[in-house]
């Protein structure tokens, strides 16, 4: 008779499952609630200390870590072994169908302890699932209920009828499951250390598990031929990756990397801020007194980019600005909150989604995919805090410059590289994006603002390498520059500043965006 062992923390499926495999003429071994949820259904499982001959102890901490439950799972189907089972009463295991301990769950739960925790960290069961998956050639190894069905019916009438490459297939997906299980343990954990700069050289000092769970299929990637997913990494929340969708149709692909970036530049600001995105890029940010004067300088930066865009607003969205929005087509709007005449009046728009997005601590690392592997680095979190504000130039910038110099800077770090923004009382007027030499970063800037050039700023997230720059801009009516400094022709620029009476700034820093 074959032997199957049953234990799992997410019970769905169950007891559908144990029947099938009581019908095919399997002996059924179970432990705690998936024994009790067993009997109570009229399934005949045997508890697993009648296969042990032991106790549960430790608070049930120990009860499958035992030769009995391994030897049977561990033992190759060859004369040999299986005179060692027979020689120790041990009856080998065929099936064993196991998930873990809800520890990604329990740590999502407000205010839950280390302690707490930590009792959630499941040990037998990733023991039970590798030795399964490892003599996966003699053991079937099932650890996601969406696979019972696929499972009993590649049995067929016996185990033979079950291919090797079938149980390789879900021996691979019993790795990927404690793998991932593993990681979101180790980022918990990280997470519980201080979230210093010398943990993030730490983290960096070692092997760095990447433990994703999926969260659901998307319709596509970034093109239709594209298939696509939402995952979790480990335990982490995300503003927008945990964001509640209040009104619209699911979000895509391209959607929530938007929204992603949207949302990170809206947090640079502690006065109201609107940011409009298009194609993961800013396209128009503005500043206000309220949401609705954020809204109008933001909309006035770029009436056309922001046209299909996706917009972030980081204070409650009132029924004004609904008011100032609605006629505006727009794919995504996210807010920490909306007043609920505002969410009514902007859920009549069919295809515009609404997102309520909670507060997450941003990620400390920072991942780029390269075939084959990644490169890592710590995030740029940089904020004012962490520049300089040096004068280099005869001209100091007056307040109101020095007020928009320091709005565009934080603008700045958020567009890909060569980046150059320009703006002007709260606003963004132009911004070139990704362009591979500084001067057409520049003219583009420029070209986008028109004749909102004069008398606005402007903000390079690198050295400027060449006078040309500031050239440039002076004939466009610029009055003052913020950049990082650093350049060998530093003293070009700074010449052709004076010239033109431009006021300019080094920061020390870069914030290239690649």
């Amino acid at each position: 008779m074959p032997r199957a062992l049953l234990s799992v923390s997410d019970k769905s499926g169950l007891v559908e499952f144990a029947r099938s495999l009581e019908q095919k003429g399997f002996e059924i071994i179970s432990t705690g609630g998936t024994f009790k949820a067993l009997r109570d259904a009229g399934v005949a499982a045997r508890y697993v200390t009648e296969v042990t001959g032991f106790p549960e102890i430790l608070g049930g901490r120990v009860k499958t870590l035992h030769p009995a439950v391994h030897g049977g799972i561990l033992a190759k189907r060859t004369p040999a072994h299986l005179a060692e089972l027979e020689a120790q009463n041990i009856t080998p295991i065929d099936l064993v169908c196991v998930n873990l301990y809800p520890f990604r769950q329990t740590v999502a739960q407000e205010g839950v302890t280390l302690e707490q925790a930590t009792e959630n960290i499941d040990i037998g069961g990733p023991a039970m699932i590798r030795a399964s998956a490892k003599n996966h050639e003699a053991v079937v190894i099932v650890v996601d209920p969406s696979d019972y069905g696929a499972v009993l019916e590649n049995l067929g009438e016996n185990l033979e009828g079950m291919t090797l490459e079938y149980r390789r297939y879900l021996a691979q997906k019993a790795f990927a499951h404690t793998a991932s299980y593993d990681s979101a343990i180790a980022g918990y954990l990280l997470g519980t250390l201080p979230q210093t700069t010398l943990e993030t050289q730490k983290a960096l000092e070692q092997d760095i598990p990447v433990g994703l769970s999926k969260v659901m299929d998307l319709r596509y990637g970034e093109n239709p031929h594209q298939t696509a997913a939402l995952y979790r990494e480990g335990t982490q929340k995300g503003a927008v990756l945990d964001a509640e969708i209040l009104h619209g149709k699911a979000m895509s692909f391209n959607n929530y990397t938007d929204a992603e970036a949207c949302w990170n530049l809206s947090l640079e600001f502690a006065e109201p801020a609107v940011v409009g995105v298009k194609h993961a890029n800013p396209c128009a940010v503005g500043t206000g007194s309220t949401p609705l004067e954020a809204w109008l300088r933001a909309y006035a930066a770029d009436p056309v980019s922001i046209f299909g865009g996706i917009v972030a607003f980081n204070r409650t969205l009132d029924l004004e600005t609904a008011k100032a929005i609605k006629d505006i087509f727009l794919e995504v709007i996210l807010a920490p909150e909306y007043t609920p005449e505002a969410l009514e009046l902007l859920s009549s728009k069919k295809n515009l989604r609404l997102l309520k997005v909670n507060t997450a601590a941003r990620p400390v690392l920072d991942f780029k995919r390269i075939t084959g592997g990644f490169v890592i680095q710590q995030a740029d979190l940089l904020g004012l805090e962490g520049i300089k504000q040096d004068v280099v130039t005869e001209r100091a910038p007056s307040t109101s410059e020095l007020e928009d110099l320091l709005f565009t800077w934080r603008v700045v770090k958020h567009v890909k590289s060569n980046a150059i923004v320009i703006g002007k009382e709260g606003r963004t007027t132009g911004i070139g994006v990704g362009q591979v030499n500084r001067i057409w970063a520049t003219e583009q800037a420029i070209l986008h603002a028109g004749e909102h050039a004069r008398g606005s700023v402007l903000a390079s997230d690198a050295f400027l390498p060449f006078r040309d720059v500031v050239d440039t801009a002076a004939k466009a009516g610029i009055t003052a520059i913020i950049q990082p400094g650093g350049s060998m022709r530093d003293a070009e620029s700074i010449t052709a500043a004076n010239e033109a009476g431009i006021a300019m700034i080094f920061t020390g820093v870069r914030h290239f965006r690649h």
